[in-house]
């Protein structure tokens, strides 16, 4: 709880005490109050209840112990890439993926009420700060890491410094009563973040209805030369359309690579079974981190 800024704090314990009473609706989310996470989960789930967690795995821990129905989680973004190691903390979770979400992304530089500027710095998340990179080196703004973007507006409201801003969304300053200076100031027109949203239990075939399905997976191959060849050739000859794949390390011995892949179907669907099907046979591990309605066509 003391982790966040002062401002922050008291919005903090109303929420997870609404949360508390009613976990059936609450959803978790990593940051303070007013961050995209936030509005992620109120766009998601109009009638839910957020509740702000501190970290990634502070989230998920709450669902784990039933303190939330479900977590939504940011893993990648159109002009930043990758958010959260999903990879790392969703396996180790227990937890699965039951929804994706994405959410337009829009950031404003806000300040101290009556500031406007020069700015010295602007406190914000790592992703901000990188979307929002060319307005900030016109402006000769030094960008400065702060958690979340709301996170560092309730900073920059507890600290008091005129010469600092914050990048965070609109309902941060509102939230910590500070004053938007400039709007929109992102790089790109198109900033999309895409979400996941994790529950205890995996989706039935019923639940995720007869539409279109993302299944995520993370799996090793077997360490021979054209391993992933071999393992990825059963989506091909299938006709499974695989739309993400990343490759991380497996531990400090860098002789064990694990890869994290999107593909655009279901277990059930006769391609889809016989590609994981081919793809478990080259594979040491191959697990299945969760199936999902598709929130937007990946054709």
């Amino acid at each position: 709880m003391h982790s966040y800024p002062q401002p922050a704090e008291a919005l903090v314990e109303t929420m997870t005490r609404a949360a508390q009473v009613e976990p059936s609706r609450a959803v978790a989310f990593q940051g303070a109050p007013g961050a995209n996470s936030h509005r992620a989960a109120l766009e998601f789930a109009p009638d839910c209840l957020p509740l702000p967690c501190f970290s990634f795995e502070d989230a998920l821990d709450a669902v784990k112990e039933g303190r939330a129905d479900r977590a939504i989680i940011p893993i990648e973004n159109s002009q930043h890439g990758r958010v959260a190691d999903i990879h790392f903390l969703l396996p180790e979770s227990g937890l699965s993926i039951v929804a994706e979400h994405f959410l337009a992304i829009t950031h404003d530089l806000m300040a101290l009420p009556g500031a406007r500027g020069p700015f010295a710095v602007a406190w914000s998340h790592p992703q901000a700060l990188g979307q929002s990179r060319h307005f900030l080196r016109q402006r000769g703004i030094v960008p400065m890491s702060y958690a979340d973007t709301a996170g560092a507006a309730a900073f920059v409201r507890e600290q008091g410094d005129p010469a600092a801003a914050a990048i965070a969304p609109r309902l941060a300053a509102e939230l910590y009563g500070l004053d938007v200076v400039e709007q929109r100031v992102e790089d790109a027109a198109d900033n999309t973040t895409r979400f996941v949203v994790l529950a205890r239990a995996p989706l039935s075939a019923a639940e995720r209805g007869a539409g279109p399905a993302m299944t995520t997976m993370v799996f090793e191959v077997r360490n021979v030369p054209a391993a992933l060849y071999k393992a990825l050739g059963g989506l091909a000859t299938n006709g499974v359309n695989m739309t993400k794949l990343e490759s991380y390390q497996k531990g400090a011995s860098f002789a064990a690579t694990m890869f994290y892949a999107d593909i655009v179907g279901a277990p059930g669907e006769p391609s889809v079974d016989l590609a994981l099907e081919e793809l478990a046979f080259h594979c040491k591990d191959l697990r299945l981190l969760g199936c999902y309605p598709q929130a937007r066509p990946r054709d």
